[in-house]
């Protein structure tokens, strides 16, 4: 092994040689360069990213080769593109854990066959640099890293996700030289890096070059206050310097006008600037407008830095934003992409942000840890408020210990200096950015004297941003040590204990929910219920979902299928297997349903009737800063799902938190039979940086006339009607018409076989199924599921007769019950099957629970039906376009659709229930000529039609599998209901009142054979 110290196992030891840190800025040599933030525009940045030599090693202790003299022959080695995370290309082990630590719990101890990665570049270094001071710049290596200069030690760093820089000044020459790295993926601050991602390793952000002179600004920090409530703004400007320098400054309004100045003075160490601007526009999400200060040293620098005013306080429990109270509608982000890991390039940033804010999102949590400063410079410009937490993770501390006490290190006072020094590093880069209104000291680390410290050391920094964190929630009862923190934070607590917070006297703080709503898989279904409870109460502050992004690592199968993978994949262990695959959107950035579910539950403008008939509708606004002015309406009006009337409203100009009448023009109060649907689509009028001129913020739907409902149904009624033929031979039972012949299996009490014009709309029997493939956000009930064998359930028919009634009519009556075997039964229940001289078939189920039991919620309960091969066109009167839960369906929208077995389907990474359609009225699965069968119920039903069965689903682990099961005949459930989606994946358990827990229930059904184009 080369001779170096064992800096990565000793908690005193966090940096050797690494400069102070420091705000974010890039020197320029001009104004023009410095407002382009193009670091390539400067003369004193030069970039170290692109190809580097590497080579890996599987412990520290097998490095061996002196590589990092400057005559190391390195000719042999691989090449590797910088910035990357090495894991992603082809060495060590892909990794994820959630909790767990990856390596047996010893601190500050780590493995000593530790991986290593050997990094060697060349570099060139211009001449007009000679007489320069230079600093290497790292913004993110994991997890700690040694660094030498042509042959000689510079330093050491660990603290992965914050910059690191280093003066080299008297360690690189003018001409070539070369530079060498040594990262190690653990050290003892790894122990304090165990968030729920992907393990990975290396120099995964830009690494750079600064050119300086010997006396420059070191560092900038922009403190606001405001007199006169906010008619007159503040700006302090501290300077430090590295010796005596001549500092001019200017501040530029967004359009490039000077509306403050600083007379040149001469700063040798710290002095302060000081700007009075009268009115202020002030910086929020919904209008981010940034002023900007230029910065100028004598020597020929100029820094620019964005200055958003805005103040950010907590006042009589509400938090609250330039004086104004705020909810926020955020995320949980992790850096995260398909194919680079960790490495996040510039347009990913940008394509994530434009995303939220189409989707009606204004809150980051930076999960958990600082993102890449330009991350952070992009919020600041797009409009985001952002939750910046500390690179802090300790969760593996309670899961090793025997009593689960995850206090361990927080409580321990050799780790105090690295607790303290991962505040502070975060809030001296960031300490600048408008966007930042809330410092957190990280992540599910336990909560003590280092915690403490941490909040202790922010408070005396930067008093103005209040801090946060949920490690300390247990501990609020009473305990003076949360002095430090400006707000109560919890973690996936329930509609029902947050409006009991809310709703009790001595809770004094504002509550933020910094995860709430688990988004994994078909989820999350329960956003409504919370945020109806959010706007009710001030002290309700909103909070981040969940999380954001799922985690998917693209890859191929053997045979070169592609593929998202998750933990476990790779052979990883320990591995908390597809718990990575947990967010809104997909690895590609493809949005979810519930993606566009949380879309309209926080849209900022609620539309509500005040007499339809008449055209009288209530807009409210509830942007906390602009008006609507910047929204049209389009409306239309429908009648049994053809479009009667329909115009456009742009006369809408309602002030933040404030309401507005407006009259759509017609007038139907004189209609009373008909049955309307009326549709608002809110829409940008002008285009901004994330969203096209008309794009939808949100729409809202009402109704009328709902009880009648004979228009949409009479559409397909049968013309022929006449008598019926029954034969009974053994167990079958042929029921025969005009142009119909239905069979029944009197044995099984089942449908056999349905036909029109000799036209079979069956594959195989009709049965009763209470299962459904397993959500993620299931989990936890599916235990209690297959305990009972809801999965696996067999019909018994106890009795099956049949008769004609008085109107022509053929009834089949059926007892029967509902069990698994090994198991008492589930349910029984009576079914009476109708056949009428149309060939329609009602079915009438009347079931109940078995007495005496108690068994967990189904579900759901419905009719299984197996249609043949091209039966692929789908039908409906109901909610769409896309699928929806009886708990997550506010983003879809009732009216007549036409679309594909095949796009019924939701591609989920984990395959699971899926493309269920809630509340359909009628619905009609058919072959391209329109031959197939219609559903019809009085209250509506859920619909679901689908080449995989719910046994297909659950067997696979991941979505490629399914093509090998893929059916050519399509599955069709017709639900009496089904439980709901929640987000008991990391949530709370699915609502009472979304769960199918009927003791007794009854069921209509109407089945009818169609040829759609005759009728």
């Amino acid at each position: 092994m080369i001779s170096i110290q064992k800096y990565w196992e000793d908690p005193n030891v966090l940096q050797v040689n690494r400069q102070a840190p420091r705000a974010y800025y890039i020197p320029y040599a001009d104004e023009r360069s410095a407002k382009s933030g193009k670091r390539g525009h400067s003369p004193f940045y030069q970039t170290l990213n692109g190809k580097w030599k590497f080579q890996y090693h599987s412990g520290v202790n097998n490095v061996e080769q002196l590589f990092y003299e400057e005559a190391a022959d390195i000719s042999g080695w691989d090449d590797l593109i910088v910035p990357s995370c090495w894991q992603v290309k082809g060495y060590d082990q892909l990794q994820y854990t959630n909790i767990n630590y990856p390596f047996p719990c010893d601190p500050p101890f780590v493995p000593d066959d530790n991986p290593a990665g050997l990094y060697v570049r060349e570099f060139n270094v211009a001449n007009e640099w000679s007489d320069k001071d230079k600093y290497i710049v790292f913004e993110g290596v994991n997890s700690c890293f040694y660094l030498w200069v042509n042959g000689a030690f510079a330093g050491y760093s660990q603290g992965s996700r914050i910059p690191a820089e280093f003066n080299v000044s008297a360690l690189l020459r003018s001409g070539k030289n070369r530079i060498a790295v040594m990262v190690l993926k653990w050290c003892d601050g790894s122990y304090l890096e165990d968030q729920d991602l992907w393990r990975y390793s290396g120099i995964f952000r830009d690494v750079y070059v600064l050119a300086r002179d010997a006396a420059h600004i070191r560092d900038v920090f922009n403190k606001q206050s405001f007199e006169n409530g906010f008619r007159k703004a503040v700006l302090e400007t501290e300077i430090e310097t590295t010796g005596k320098l001549e500092i001019s400054a200017e501040l530029k309004d967004a359009q490039g006008n000077v509306v403050g100045s600083a007379p040149t003075v001469v700063v040798d160490g710290k002095s302060t600037l000081r700007f009075e601007l009268t009115n202020p526009i002030m910086w929020n999400a919904e209008k981010p407008y940034l002023y900007r200060l230029y910065v100028r040293s004598a020597e020929g620098e100029v820094l620019q830095f964005p200055v958003g005013f805005r103040k950010v306080e907590i006042t009589e429990g509400e938090f609250r934003i330039n004086g104004q109270a705020v909810k926020l509608k955020g995320v949980n982000r992790h850096d995260s992409h398909p194919e680079l890991g960790q490495t996040i390039p510039i347009h990913h940033m940008v394509k994530d942000l434009v995303l939220m804010k189409r989707h009606n999102i204004n809150t980051i949590r930076t999960s958990h840890y600082p993102n890449d400063s330009r991350f952070m410079e992009l919020c600041n410009e797009y409009g985001f408020y952002v939750v910046d937490e500390a690179d802090l993770e300790c969760h593996g501390m309670g899961t090793a210990s025997e009593d689960g006490d995850a206090h361990g290190l927080s409580r321990d006072p050799s780790w105090k200096a690295a607790f303290v020094e991962r505040a502070a590093r975060m809030v001296e880069r960031d300490k600048n950015h408008p966007c930042v209104v809330m410092w957190s000291l990280g992540n599910e680390s336990g909560y003590d004297f280092n915690h403490i410290a941490m909040a202790e050391w922010i408070k005396q920094r930067d008093p103005s941003i209040p801090v946060h964190y949920e490690g300390a929630a247990p501990h609020y009862e009473g305990n003076p040590n949360v002095e430090y923190l400006d707000l109560e934070s919890r973690m996936y607590t329930s509609v029902k204990e947050i409006e009991a917070y809310a709703r009790d006297e001595n809770r004094v703080l504002p509550l933020f929910l910094c995860e709430y709503s688990h988004a994994m898989g078909n989820g999350p279904g329960d956003l409504k219920d919370y945020w109806d409870v959010i706007y009710r109460y001030p002290k309700l502050m909103g909070g981040c979902v969940w999380e954001w992004s799922d985690h998917g690592i693209k890859t191929e199968t053997e045979d070169g299928t592609p593929y998202y993978a998750y933990g476990g994949d790779f052979g990883d262990k320990p591995n908390d297997g597809n718990f990575c695959i947990d967010g809104l959107i997909s690895p590609d950035r493809k949005p979810h349903t519930g993606l566009l579910e949380l879309k309209k539950v926080i849209a900022p403008i609620r539309i509500e009737q005040q007499d339809l008939r008449t055209g009288s509708i209530k807009v409210t606004n509830l942007y906390d800063f602009i008006d609507l002015s910047h929204v049209g309406i389009f409306w239309k009006l429908e009648q049994d799902g053809h479009i009667i009337r329909q115009g456009q409203l742009d006369n809408i100009d309602a002030a933040p938190h404030s309401s507005q009448i407006l009259a759509l023009p017609y007038d139907l109060s004189g209609m009373s039979t008909d049955r309307f649907v009326l549709t608002l689509s809110c829409w940008l009028k002008e285009e901004t940086v994330w969203a096209e001129a008309g794009h939808e913020i949100t729409f809202e739907q009402f109704e009328w006339g709902v009880e009648q409902r004979t228009v949409t149904e009479t559409s397909f009624k049968h013309k022929h009607s006449s008598s019926i033929e029954v034969e009974q031979s053994g167990q079958w039972l042929t029921v025969e018409g005009f142009d119909f012949r239905h069979v029944f299996d009197l044995r099984d009490g089942t449908v056999h076989r349905i036909s029109r014009h000799g036209v079979d709309m069956l594959e195989a029997p009709s049965k009763f199924s209470i299962w459904r493939a397993p959500l993620d956000n299931d989990m936890h009930a599916k235990e209690k599921w297959l305990e009972e064998g809801y999965d696996r359930t067999v019909m018994k028919t106890y009795q099956c007769e049949w008769e004609r009634t008085e109107d022509g009519s053929v009834e089949i009556r059926t007892r029967f019950s509902l069990g698994a075997v090994s198991r008492f039964n589930i349910l029984s229940g009576e079914t009476n099957w109708i056949v009428n001289g149309s060939g329609e078939i009602t079915m009438r189920v009347n079931a109940k629970f078995a007495e005496g039991r108690k068994l967990p919620y189904l579900p759901r309960f419905g009719l299984r039906l197996s249609m043949p091969e091209g039966m692929e066109e789908v039908e409906y009167f109901g909610f769409g376009p896309h699928e929806s839960y009886v708990d997550k369906r506010q983003s879809v929208k009732r009216g007549r659709y036409l679309t594909t077995v095949d796009e019924m389907f939701e591609n989920y990474i984990m395959p699971q229930e899926n493309g269920s359609r809630y509340g359909t009225e009628w619905a009609v699965v058919s072959n391209e000529l329109g031959m197939g069968l219609r559903f019809s119920v009085t209250d509506g039903f859920s619909f679901n039609a689908s080449h995989f069965a719910p046994e297909d689903l659950t067997k696979a682990a991941h979505n490629y599998e399914l093509a090998k099961v893929k059916r050519k005949e399509t599955i069709v459930h017709l639900d009496y209901r089904m439980s709901g989606v929640g987000s008991n994946s990391c949530g709370p358990e699915l609502a009472e009142p979304y769960r199918l827990n009927d003791k007794e229930f009854q069921f209509e059904l109407r089945l009818m054979p169609v040829f759609k184009e005759d009728e």
